[in-house]
């Protein structure tokens, strides 16, 4: 079976609260969607990077609510 579907959309404002490797956000429609997850080494990495040490007083980079 064969639906065309023809489709405008206008978005002024979208707000997404959170994305992980599993996220789907469909705008529209779609006959399937399917999952897939690639995950690519484009450093040539063969090892672990070095742990991250805190230099000073450890504040967030965008303000937060109290």
């Amino acid at each position: 079976m064969h639906f065309t579907v023809h489709q405008s959309i206008n978005i002024n404002m979208i707000k997404i609260g959170a994305i992980t490797n599993s996220s789907v956000m469909q705008i529209g429609s779609s006959g399937s969607i399917q999952a897939q997850s690639d995950i690519y080494n484009t450093g040539g990495y063969t090892e672990p990077a070095e742990e991250a040490e805190a230099a000073g007083e450890i504040a967030p980079i965008v303000p937060l609510r109290p």
